[in-house]
């Protein structure tokens, strides 16, 4: 089943317009202009409404990724944001303004966040193991802490997991394992011992590092990463959710991975795009995913 996932109304967020590849957003009571690169439209508001975001992100001369904040007077560096759904998963998160645009949170994806935690809350596993691998500020991890799994959290930049504790703290939850490790040695091992998950959540980077220097490309590890998640997921009692933001990587490259990977997986594969809207709903591409629950 292709699908076009989108985040559903959230107080403490909102996509304000996007254009000319840059995206204006509110988080909080604070509204960010920033990058992005797959915004090639025009913008739907003038550019006075631009020039009154409290920060912009501009890129240093020569770099596609790294820069610095422009700041208004009133703009911190730090500020917390509340997460509420009516199905009950409250967080909060600690958002910054880091060096490469990013602030700390993925907005996008809030259906994912929706499915880990009402997925997680339908195992039979009186506490499901769940592993979240790539998990950056642990929304996710959060998201299935709070649904009370047993959760192992790895990321293999040490900083960032700090981030996601400061988040676990702010939302007055406990109890996660954290890993500052290299995820394909880690799933090997798991694998040799035999390790199964309730709940598998994948969000891997194009590319990257491990905190050794272990080269990370998408295209090359992603076929062996499926094959260990597979041999890793529970088979009785299982959900799965991998979500991929790299341009040009096709859903149908997932499609195809999963169809030959998990072979004997019989429950419905939601397969798709996730996106957010602007407010002159115009539709933002962000991403693919691919997920399934038993």
């Amino acid at each position: 089943m292709y699908d076009f996932l989108t985040t559903s109304p959230w107080p403490d967020y909102e996509l304000i317009d996007c254009g000319n590849f840059q995206k204006l957003e509110r988080f909080g009571k604070y509204v960010l202009a920033r990058p992005e690169p797959q915004a090639i439209w025009d913008p739907h508001l003038p550019l006075k409404e631009w020039e009154k975001a409290d920060a912009a992100f501009a890129r240093a001369a020569g770099s596609t990724e790294k820069g610095q904040w422009r700041l208004k007077p009133a703009m911190p560096e730090q500020w917390l944001i509340a997460y509420e759904r009516p199905d009950g998963l409250k967080l909060k998160f600690r958002l910054g303004l880091s060096s490469f645009k990013h602030v700390g949170l993925f907005p996008e994806q809030d259906p994912n966040w929706q499915f880990i935690y009402n997925q997680t809350k339908r195992r039979r596993a009186a506490q499901p193991r769940v592993l979240n691998l790539f998990a950056y500020t642990g929304a996710a991890t959060l998201a299935a802490r709070a649904a009370g799994a047993d959760v192992t959290h790895l990321d293999s930049v040490k900083q960032v997991n700090f981030w996601a504790r400061d988040n676990m703290e702010a939302s007055q939850l406990d109890g996660v394992r954290w890993l500052v490790e290299d995820a394909m040695k880690y799933v090997r091992r798991e694998v040799k011992r035999g390790s199964k998950y309730q709940g598998l959540i994948l969000d891997p980077p194009a590319y990257g590092r491990g905190p050794n220097g272990e080269k990370w490309q998408l295209e090359d590890e992603l076929n062996e990463l499926l094959k260990l998640s597979q041999q890793l997921l529970d088979p009785a009692d299982h959900f799965f959710v991998v979500n991929l933001y790299s341009l040009g990587f096709s859903a149908l490259i997932l499609d195809n991975l999963v169809t030959e990977i998990f072979t004997g997986e019989k429950s419905v594969r939601e397969l798709g795009e996730i996106y957010l809207h602007d407010a002159g709903q115009r539709k933002l591409p962000l991403g693919t995913f691919c997920r399934f629950a038993n």
